[in-house]
């Protein structure tokens, strides 16, 4: 059987690594004096990276206005409690810089940037746990946290800060009692792994064209990448059993795109495919025709939901063979025992979505990997 993969472009994509880990990349961090020490030191052992082709500046922030570096991928700001870190990252996104700021207190940090009238948009704001949205109460931490340094600040912050002077932070502050008990938030090993994750879940969405580089050059991207490649390709994979009806069409389709995930997986922790490992994998992820085997006579047994079954076996399998490549990479397996790994995991989604497509709960279960298969491919159409 002639397998749906065309194999010199699946070597190409492998050897598109050698490339990307050429490509240039600066990262400047830049420190708040009055960021708590636990995480200053995380983030700056999270930047230290040894490529060659990367460029990692570390500076300490104060109240002069920060220079930008034009030739910045991104910046990373540390922050404290201190009043002009919105400021600052607003003088960063101007010069079209991408700017993270990472902190153990994102409720202060950002009220504090509010109230001093720079407001940092709320996806930059980079923490252990997401920043609350409560309203109203930016007054009251601030007199509970920085001795009323807004009031204080008066024209100088442009005015907005001193109209939230004495009578507002009155009215905020028991609410400012609870979040200064627990902000900051201890950077313990569950914390500390958390604020990896969404650093690097921060650096694909603004980087994208360099994430691939960004995870050769830092670790802590890695994952983050592999699992945003696996979710996508297991909804687009999803999407292709639901909607193609022509007998047959779906597994090219699916099998080039479990192709492609899987390089990018091997790629993001900088595992290339040599030629030999390349056919391996083909012929793994070719035998994938069995998920359509199986998807399609649970089908015929269960006529009605046939196009859960199919966008249901397309999706599990996907999830299982990038989840199985993701763990194994992590616990430092090499491209060796690659596709093994990935054939038994496979094998195993099969039968479970083979065993549970028989069943009235498993019929409800794959009737909900149809829905958001059917949303995925409406948001594919759209782009």
């Amino acid at each position: 059987m002639q397998l749906p993969v065309d194999i010199p472009a699946v070597i190409k994509a492998a050897t598109d690594i050698e490339t990307t880990a050429k490509t240039p990349l600066a990262v400047s961090v830049l420190i708040d004096d009055e960021a708590p020490g636990d995480v200053v030191g995380h983030v700056r052992s999270a930047f230290a990276s040894a490529g060659r082709h990367t460029r990692v500046t570390i500076s300490y922030l104060d109240e002069r206005p920060v220079v930008p570096y034009e030739a910045d991928d991104m910046a990373v700001i540390v922050a404290g409690t201190s009043d002009f870190i919105g400021a600052q990252a607003a003088r960063l996104r101007e010069a079209g810089i991408p700017v993270m700021v990472a902190t153990t207190m994102p409720d202060l940090v950002r009220d504090m940037a509010e109230a001093f009238g720079t407001p940092i948009p709320e996806g930059d704001i980079v923490s252990p746990v997401r920043a609350s949205s409560r309203a109203g109460e930016a007054a009251g931490k601030l007199a509970a946290r920085v001795g009323l340094r807004a009031a204080g600040a008066g024209e100088g912050a442009g005015g907005s800060a001193g109209a939230a002077g004495p009578e507002a932070a009155s009215a905020g502050a028991e609410g400012s009692e609870t979040a200064a008990a627990a902000e900051p938030y201890e950077l313990d090993e569950e914390a500390a792994s958390a604020l990896d994750r969404r650093m690097g879940e921060w650096i694909i969405a603004a980087c994208s064209p360099k994430k691939l580089a960004f995870a050769l050059a830092f670790p802590f991207v890695r994952r983050p990448l592999s699992i945003d490649a696996v979710n996508a390709t297991a909804l687009q994979n999803g999407a292709v059993g639901l909607v193609l009806i022509i007998p047959g069409a779906d597994m090219p389709v699916m099998t080039l795109n479990q192709a492609k995930m899987l390089l990018q997986i091997a790629a993001a922790y900088g595992c290339p495919l040599n030629g030999e490992r390349i056919k391996e994998l083909a012929a793994v992820v070719g035998g994938a025709f069995l998920c359509r085997n199986v998807a399609r006579s649970v089908a015929g047994a269960v006529p009605v939901l046939g196009w859960a079954v199919r966008a249901g076996v397309g999706y599990a399998g996907t999830v299982a063979m990038g989840r199985a490549a993701i763990e194994y990479f992590e616990a430092g397996g090499d491209i060796v025992g690659f596709a093994s790994v990935v054939q038994k995991a496979r094998d195993e989604a099969v039968d479970m979505a083979s065993a549970a497509a028989a069943t009235p709960a498993g019929q409800r279960t794959l009737a909900v990997a149809k829905d958001a298969a059917q949303a995925a491919f409406a948001r594919l159409r759209a782009k």
